[in-house]
C-alpha cells in the first residue's frame, strides 16, 4: 500500500434560498422576476410593514420602496424595465438629432422664402 488513505466526502448542496443558509438572498445577487417584485409590492400596498417585509425577503427597505414607486408610475411593465442597450440609445439620440437639424433646415427656408431669396440657391459648380 502507499499509505494514502480514501475517505469518503458526501456531496453537499447548498439551498436554493437564502434563508435556511442564513444568508440573505439579496447579498447573492439574485435577479428578482416581475411578478415576485409585484407580490412583494401588494403586500406592502395591503398594509404590510416596509421593514419586515425587507427582513423577510433579504432585500434593502429603500429598494422595497423603488418598487413601490415604480409599480404605482407603471403597473408590472414598470418593474420589467431594464435599460436600453446602447445601440438603441445612440440610434434614439442619432434620430432626434437628424429631427432637431431638420427642423433648423425647415426655419431657415421660411426665413429665406420670407426675404424673398430663390427656394434653392445655385451652386456654382
Amino acid at each position: 500500500m502507499s499509505g494514502v488513505r480514501e475517505v469518503g466526502v458526501e456531496a453537499v448542496e447548498k439551498p436554493r434560498s437564502g434563508a435556511p443558509s442564513g444568508e440573505p438572498e439579496a447579498s447573492r445577487e439574485v435577479r428578482w422576476s416581475a411578478r415576485r417584485k409585484e407580490q412583494v409590492v401588494l403586500r406592502l400596498l395591503r398594509g404590510e410593514s416596509l421593514d419586515l417585509l425587507a427582513r423577510e425577503t433579504g432585500q434593502p427597505a429603500g429598494r422595497i420602496a423603488g418598487w413601490r414607486e415604480e409599480f404605482l408610475e407603471a403597473g408590472r411593465a414598470g418593474l420589467k424595465s431594464r435599460p436600453a442597450p446602447e445601440g438603441d440609445r445612440r440610434l434614439v439620440a442619432a434620430q432626434r438629432k437628424v429631427g432637431e437639424l431638420q427642423l433648423e433646415v425647415d426655419i431657415l427656408r421660411a426665413l429665406l422664402e420670407k426675404k424673398g431669396s430663390p427656394q434653392s440657391p445655385r451652386r456654382s459648380r
